[in-house]
């Protein structure tokens, strides 16, 4: 699934959501200096924002098909996943992963982050958590147990407590903690919301891992079913949008 995002990567830049300035902003204040690698920077949504930010980005990705919408976008890729990845002596002011680290081990990950990081240097883990509300959550989750019943993902309950997003990310930073590489991780939280119209949220839907695998047929039956969920809705809702950070710097 982690390298199955790459089947429409023009769809996947331009329907997922960005991050808050706020959390851009504190990652790069909290950093010694200008230079960040990107892990798992996809298309490279994330990727872009740290550049506005005047920062000089280099992105780690598995999935070629993404590293090469992310470079026809100005910046610079690898193709690799993060635990394969060779840095070549090269180090950064800050190690940053968008909606990507579930799919790197984790203690691995933040043993190598550290590696690479200078002195100071920031590592950042970084993503959203979002549900739609009832009205379309619940008829989502009814088609794809119809389309997909033999998925893993088909028993999943419509919404998932946020409480449960924010216990992960506490795991993940004691799983930081005990590299025994890092300062005390800090955990930030950033709410914000987004509305859609039924286009945008069909068009994102289709991005997500849950999707991505799916035949036509049954992607097809799975946005009627949302299509027909949000008309009721008078064809637009609003999104209520967590952003969840675990970050520990290098001592100095």
């Amino acid at each position: 699934m982690a390298e199955s995002f790459g089947v429409d990567a023009q769809r996947y830049d331009q329907a997922r959501p960005g991050y808050p300035d706020e959390l851009v902003a504190r990652i790069v204040a909290g950093s010694p200096g200008a230079d960040v690698l990107d892990v798992g920077c996809g298309t490279g949504i994330a990727a872009r924002q740290f550049q506005a930010a005047g920062c000089t980005v280099l992105g780690v990705e598995p999935d070629a098909r993404m590293a090469d919408f992310a470079r026809s976008h100005g910046l610079q890729v690898e193709v690799a996943t993060f635990e394969a990845w060779q840095p070549a002596g090269r180090t950064f002011d800050a190690v940053i992963a968008a909606q990507s680290w579930h799919w790197v081990e984790p203690v691995t990950g933040a043993v190598k982050a550290a590696r690479v990081l200078r002195p100071e240097g920031r590592l950042a883990i970084f993503g959203h958590v979002y549900e739609p509300p009832a009205e379309v959550a619940e008829p989502f989750a009814a088609a794809y147990r119809r389309a997909a019943p033999d998925s893993p993902l088909s028993g999943q309950p419509p919404r998932r407590p946020l409480d449960l997003y924010r216990a992960a990310y506490a795991k993940l930073a004691d799983q930081i903690h005990e590299t025994g590489q890092f300062n005390d991780p800090e955990q930030w939280r950033f709410d914000w919301k987004q509305s859609y119209t039924r286009d945008q949220w069909l068009d994102l839907l289709p991005t997500t891992g849950g999707l991505t695998q799916l035949r036509p047929d049954q992607l097809t039956e799975i946005l009627d079913a949302v299509g027909s969920a949000i008309d009721s809705l008078g064809g637009h809702f609003t999104m209520n949008y967590t952003t969840l950070a675990v970050t520990a710097a290098r001592p100095g």
